[in-house]
């Protein structure tokens, strides 16, 4: 039998362009600091620790928790594209209720080049299979430019098979954009219009702009996972349960569309067990953090965690079931979109927004009487997490 755990702790710092960022031995201590404060824990207590970076040498996990502090536990270091916080997280979840460690750490950091996502490694790619497959149905993907094809892909395909409009994408930059005003944390603050957005550059094919896609961006995370049995020890009032996690990746049925390429069928299983590990339904949750690396992933989204029906985000959309007085309210954060996308940070800082929320704490973006939160964090490649926390 695996045992309760907690989250009591949260820490970040905020994301900056690629150029303006502190060195990740300054970014990470940082926010794993503000994580020990936050739960009250006393760094000696941290028996395990995750860090998840992407790009970097192979012990820089160490090389950043050692200028918080030298205590000879074991540090994992993980690599697993864009859900590589959530990757962290999960481990440490795992090792608290396991009954491995009563206190773990994740944290996540990145410092990111200026421009799209490249692979400059040598070895063949790790999403080779899926620009094959997008081109076999018919979407031009390169390697240089694949992330922006793969969503750009998935977004045409919804596009067609739904009798959709690419507004509904613009739709969705300016409703995160206005989250993000109300968000200290968040780099990208400016409200922008429909019109604007579908104005910017087109990065791929006829309709993906700039503006639907979120930036490089440098930063840190951190989060305490800590078992109930400590929880209660040490009198932790603030900590956030986790209620449920699924996690998945490919199956081969993922090649059957552009849009299963892009993990669909992964956040429908992986939502699936979440929801049945926290006892829920997708109408019981209250407040989502969504891996909006473009924003025709957060449209699919809503969908493959069955906020909406199949088909149905656009009366989604135009309901304003994703927003502040709606069904939902998605990305209260200003998401990936507007807060910045550090790729292994991430994942704990959408962690670091919900448990902010489910504690009440989130000042002006607070969703009235936020009692469930939902965690969408994907990888291309591909990983996979849905997490439900509980307050």
């Amino acid at each position: 039998m695996t045992r309760k755990t907690y989250v009591a702790g949260v820490g970040m710092v905020k994301f900056s362009k690629p150029g303006q960022q502190e060195s990740y031995t300054v970014m990470a201590p940082e926010a794993i600091r503000i994580a020990l404060k936050d739960a009250e824990v006393d760094y000696k207590d941290v028996e395990q620790a995750y860090a998840g970076y992407c790009y970097g040498a192979t012990t820089c996990g160490q090389r950043a928790l050692y200028e918080v502090g030298m205590t000879g536990i074991p540090v994992y270091n993980l690599r697993n594209a864009c859900a590589t916080g959530s990757s962290a997280l999960a481990l440490a979840r795992q090792a608290v209720a396991s009954g491995m460690a009563e206190v773990a750490l994740a944290f996540g950091f990145e410092e990111m080049r200026p421009g799209a996502l490249l692979n400059d490694d040598f070895r063949t790619s790790p999403v080779d299979h899926f620009i094959k497959r997008d081109n076999e149905l018919g979407y031009p993907v390169e390697d240089a430019m694949a992330a922006p094809g793969f969503f750009g892909a998935a977004g045409a395909e919804y596009i067609r098979k739904y009798d959709a409009d690419a507004r509904i994408f613009a739709e969705v930059a300016v409703k995160t954009r206005t989250h993000a005003g109300n968000n200290p944390m968040a780099l990208f603050v400016k409200p922008i219009t429909v019109e604007e957005v579908l104005e910017s550059p087109v990065i791929w094919g006829d309709y993906l702009t700039r503006l639907m896609a979120c930036p490089p961006t440098c930063g840190a995370a951190a989060a305490i996972v800590v078992s109930e049995k400590y929880k209660k020890e040490k009198g932790l009032t603030r900590a956030i349960e986790i209620a449920g996690q699924g996690i998945g990746s490919d199956r081969s049925d993922t090649y059957d569309s552009a849009i299963d390429v892009v993990g669909r069928k992964i956040t429908q299983r992986a939502s699936r067990s979440a929801y049945e590990q926290a006892g829920i339904g997708p109408e019981d949750v209250d407040v989502v953090e969504l891996h909006d690396c473009f924003t025709p992933n957060e449209v699919l989204n809503y969908e493959a965690l069955g906020l909406c029906p199949e088909g149905g985000a656009t009366k989604f959309i135009a309901d304003k079931d994703n927003t502040y007085g709606g069904k939902f309210v998605v990305n209260p954060s200003g998401g990936l979109m507007s807060k910045g996308h550090p790729l292994g940070a991430t994942g704990l800082a959408q962690c670091t927004e919900l448990v902010t929320q489910l504690r009440g704490e989130a000042g002006q973006r607070q969703v009235p009487g936020a009692k469930v939160a939902l965690q969408h964090n994907i990888g291309m490649g591909s990983a996979g997490f849905v997490t439900i926390y509980k307050s």
